[in-house]
């Protein structure tokens, strides 16, 4: 199949592990902050075929795993409104909030439903024009544009049933987060697909102020293990900057198109993160002209303080402090048929996949 086949020869991803092990001489470590990106070295057993001075570590890329307990909870909340009807990607129910999930809620006789895309909820609130609609938006730059293409829909057809409870976030004020927290990080294998959208310029101050490397990557085999190389090469050299790896996905200027329909619904504000706590400038809100479409603006609950499941570590994950393995409740009382934390719910969480690929 064209761009999967010629992305996994077996000898292609071999030559490029030693041609690693030839060049790089430094302790080296990188993190990737795409839960794909994650996947992908686990599946295929990357990290067995890097130098041991080469360390992958994941960082805050499952959109799932990094919506905070407040947002969960309160989605909770209005689950339990009378006439509410909550639509979902279905990672999401599953996640336990400070004492339910919204997948018990649904046991429980609220509306859940799962969707497959943001437009499915639109038809659902045309559909039951006496109901109120509520789409929880989580998700980086790659699907806020779709959350933001519904609500100019809901606004041009006048669907006033239909609101967006927002978690969108974008990527590089993670990213610098982390590095000002003083997380040992030398360069970052950026998610491609958020990159598509935004384009490269939003890395550039990881480059030219925190002086590492950021290389955009595909999500196959050669592309992580060439993503890698670029980096080590750049680190070697002593000249960190912004690459594309994944050319034949991501231009220079992104997206142009998905940006302006950001930019017309949302705007930026400082936004919680798992494990991370409030960070300035990292989330999207609806703007003021489109607030009719506001969950925010327009349900008023009261969510009790937000408490983070006992024993489980999915902060310290998130900022690539710990790995799965480090956690107690690993694999013995948080697993997939029945997680304690929102890292082993997403098919894009780190634990998850560590899971999946643990043996």
């Amino acid at each position: 199949m064209k761009y999967v086949d010629e992305y996994r020869k077996k000898d292609l991803i071999l030559s490029v592990s030693e041609k690693l092990k030839s060049i790089s001489k430094k302790e080296i470590v990188l993190m990737e902050v795409c839960g794909g990106h994650t996947m992908a070295i686990h599946r295929f057993g990357l990290h067995s075929l890097l130098p041991s001075n080469i360390r992958l570590i994941s960082g805050p890329g499952c959109p799932v795993c990094v919506s905070s307990q407040h947002f969960i909870d309160t989605a909770m909340a209005y689950s339990k409104l009378p006439g509410v009807i909550i639509t979902t990607y279905g990672d999401l129910i599953r996640v336990p909030g400070s004492s339910t999930s919204l997948e018990k809620e649904r046991a429980n006789g609220s509306d859940v439903r799962i969707i497959y895309s943001v437009l499915d909820a639109l038809e659902i609130a045309k559909k039951n024009p006496e109901k109120r609609v509520v789409f929880l938006g989580i998700g980086f730059e790659t699907t806020a544009p779709l959350t933001a293409a519904a609500i100019l829909q809901a606004q041009k057809e006048n669907i006033p049933n239909f609101f967006v409870l927002s978690a969108h976030k974008v990527m590089p004020p993670v990213m610098k987060a982390l590095v000002d927290e003083g997380v040992k990080i030398d360069g970052f294998i950026a998610p491609g697909h958020v990159s598509a959208i935004t384009g490269t310029a939003i890395y550039d101050t990881l480059a030219s102020e925190c002086g590492l490397g950021v290389v955009i990557s595909g999500f196959e085999p050669v592309d992580m293990m060439h993503s890698v190389l670029m980096l080590t090469e750049q680190l070697e050299s002593g000249t960190p900057k912004v690459e594309v790896q994944y050319q034949r996905v991501v231009q220079h200027d992104g997206n142009k198109i998905a940006q302006q329909i950001l930019d017309d619904v949302f705007e930026l504000r400082d936004d919680q993160w798992r494990g991370l706590g409030t960070i300035p400038k990292s989330g999207l809100r609806i703007r003021e002209n489109l607030s009719a479409f506001d969950a925010e603006k327009h349900f008023q609950v009261e969510v009790p303080e937000s408490t983070e499941p006992k024993g489980c570590i999915c902060g310290q994950i998130l900022r690539g402090l710990k790995t799965p393995v480090d956690c107690g409740l690993f694999a013995k009382k948080c697993t997939p048929a029945d997680p304690v934390g929102a890292c082993m719910v997403s098919g894009e969480g780190t634990c998850a996949t560590y899971y999946k690929y643990r043996s």
